[in-house]
């Protein structure tokens, strides 16, 4: 704590500066509990002139978004104060300092929030949240300053020992019992970055009208330095830190290997069939290996990537989505002979895959093709075995996102099951599964067996025979409200067993489906507006596509634009669709464009569909289809610099 004097502006800083960003600085300087180095890091970057720093820093507090709060750790200049010391993995000894980064004094303000939150939602009672976090820049020391927070209010913190993943997260909070749950992560973004996500009780992360009530009151933290004191004056007791045991990690993984639907296939190929893991540096590693050990399949590791690294030095990014990372594992596989490669992100949401192709090369599979393949091979799986029948199949799902490929609802469709959309984010198809938890109407459904929660589903209310979304998010069960990409690991290589023991590659499996089902393919554009500049460049670009909409795409009208920020939508439960600033483009020919801002990255995003009839040449659709979306994409691109100006 520093008493040193108020801060003045230059007239230079003051013309240069934003005028949120002038206050914002003011408020963290002036603020009695503010530390050295945070005054010191300030002063230095005005001293330097370092005005879009201080912007991007300061024009704003940081933001809850579709995934949580996530931003920066690490400024893109890091002031002297910040180095400090020298630390391990060549990490700032402290975080950037800044309103709209994340460093301890959001943490601490952030998780105040949540506590607030929950002391007003449980009057009376005792409280406890779970707490964990993965392999990043500072994440174990968020998720112990997290715990102190939440201690000062009398809540206990249920802390793991070391990095786990975000699933798991998701699962123990329910399975303790505890009112909420805290997971740092700022899954596959840069090593600069870190955020962290708030689990409610059901272990979903939290949605409206939750989001808001913990957003008051940290808005509320933010504005008057003697809320916080306040508020933990106001402690009787205050709460303790808890160590979860090793059985906590038994109970998860149990779990997860409930999912498989056909361990005798896989007995069956274990000596036929080999894969390629990689954790890329994540928390994977603490339970992959023993999934797999479990049902008997034959993999290797990445040894270059096994271990915890918040650099993450071998890719450039930590994104199982991207070819890059994926390199390594794919040089193993070649090396090995290995049939499939398998990869998750930092807090191992998130699974991409490579798999070989009719020549025998390896090829990467995207979000949408691995979800449409868990979806159809589950579903197809569960009425095979007569666990899904004609009279409980209209109670069964699939769940995807609006922006998830349209193929798998032609798989439900094909099998007579529904499908549901939602809006971008896991949190909302973790907020269905809750729905239909609380439509069974017994308060002990939770604590049933995988086989009896099932089948009580199929009877009562709505089973999900598979979730996900394009963004290589999947989930098999409602033993978690996220994505789970330990369990897709350990269903992606169940369908590569049965599909050996079908005499087929995971290729000729998809290329299969495409025959039954038409040929849909699809494709992501991203661009980057970075800083407090981009932001404003991110919502003129969605403020002219609603207002100016555009008449053709392709040579194809453009028949419908759906603008989910201002029309009322509703699913097919008849539950409202929130309101998001997301607008859907349909075409003539039955495709579709949607844009939307993300919740946690500063980027906007294009994502296109189209399809096309199977039979034919599919090789030669494909090529069509793929040249079809880079010419479409092309034409956006060159559509937004004149909307941008």
């Amino acid at each position: 704590m520093s008493t040193s004097a108020p801060l003045i502006f230059t007239e230079e800083a003051k013309a240069r500066l934003l005028p949120s960003t002038q206050l914002n600085i003011a408020r963290v300087y002036d603020d009695p509990a503010a530390t050295e180095v945070e005054r010191a890091s300030i002063d230095e970057l005005l001293s330097v002139a370092a005005w879009t720093e201080l912007d991007d820093r300061f024009f704003r507090d940081i933001a809850f978004g579709t995934g949580g709060m996530r931003g920066r750790t690490i400024g893109k200049v890091v002031t002297v104060a910040e180095k400090g010391q020298p630390q391990p993995l060549d990490r700032p000894e402290f975080p950037g300092t800044g309103t709209n980064m994340l460093n301890f004094s959001n943490v601490d303000r952030a998780v105040s929030a949540l506590g607030a939150y929950l002391i007003e939602g449980y009057p009376g009672e005792k409280l406890s949240v779970v707490v964990a976090h993965d392999t990043r820049h500072f994440s174990q020391a968020f998720a112990q300053a997290a715990a102190k927070s939440l201690n000062a209010l009398g809540i206990d913190a249920l802390l793991f020992p070391e990095d786990r993943s975000t699933p798991q997260l998701s699962f123990s909070t329910r399975a303790t019992g505890a009112q909420a749950g805290i997971m740092i992560t700022a899954s596959h973004n840069p090593p600069h970055d870190n955020g962290m996500k708030f689990y409610s009780s059901d272990g979903g992360q939290v949605v409206e009208p939750h989001a808001s009530g913990i957003t008051k009151h940290f808005a509320k933290l933010s504005a008057d330095p003697g809320a916080l004191a306040a508020l933990r004056g106001g402690v009787a007791t205050p709460g303790q830190t808890i160590i979860l045991e090793p059985e906590m990690d038994v109970i998860y993984r149990n779990a997860v290997g409930n999912l498989v639907l056909e361990p005798e296939a896989v007995l069956g190929t274990s000596d036929r069939l080999k894969f390629v893991y990689t954790p890329l540096h994540g928390t994977g590693i603490r339970a992959i290996p023993a999934l797999l050990d479990a049902f008997g399949f034959r993999y290797s590791i990445v040894e270059a990537q096994r271990v915890g690294d918040s650099r993450f030095p071998t890719v450039k990014s930590p994104n199982p989505e991207n070819a890059e990372a994926l390199e390594l594992a794919i040089r193993q596989a070649e090396a090995e002979k290995a049939d499939v490669v398998m990869a998750t992100d930092p807090d191992c949401d998130r699974m991409g895959v490579a798999v070989r192709d009719a020549s025998g090369k390896m090829i990467l599979l995207t979000g949408n093709q691995i979800g449409s393949i868990l979806a159809y091979y589950r579903t197809s799986r569960l009425i095979a075995q007569g666990i899904i029948t004609e009279s409980n199949r209209s109670n069964a799902t699939i769940i995807k996102t609006f922006v998830t490929t349209d193929l798998q609802r032609k798989i439900a469709e094909h099998f007579g099951v529904d499908c549901i959309d939602t809006l971008t984010g896991f949190k909302y198809i973790g907020e269905k599964m809750h729905d239909y938890e609380k439509a069974h109407g017994d308060p002990e459904f939770g604590k049933l067996g995988h086989a009896q929660r099932r089948n009580v589903s199929l009877e009562k209310s709505r089973f999900v025979i598979f979730a996900g979304e394009e963004s290589y998010g999947y989930t098999g069960g409602d033993y978690v409200r996220d994505k789970d990409g330990n369990a897709a690991v350990l269903m992606f290589a169940e369908v590569a067993a049965w599909a050996k023991s079908q005499g087929q590659t995971l290729a000729e499996y998809l290329d299969a489906i495409y025959r039954q089902m038409g040929f849909y393919t699809e494709r992501l554009g991203t661009l980057t507006f970075e800083g407090a500049q981009g932001a404003k460049q991110i919502a003129k670009l969605l403020a002219s596509f609603r207002a100016e909409p555009p008449a053709t795409y392709q040579g194809q009208a453009v028949t419908r634009v759906d603008d989910f920020g201002l029309q009322d939508f509703t699913d097919i439960d008849g539950k409202k669709i929130p309101k998001e600033i997301m607008l859907l483009f349909h075409l003539a020919d039955g495709g579709r464009m949607a844009v939307r801002g993300s919740g946690t990255e500063p980027k906007i995003k294009f994502y296109f569909f189209t399809r096309a009839a199977a039979s034919g040449d599919l090789e030669a659709i494909k090529v069509e289809r793929k040249a079809f979306l880079e010419a479409w994409w092309a034409e956006v691109q060159e559509d937004v610099k004149k909307r941008v100006g």
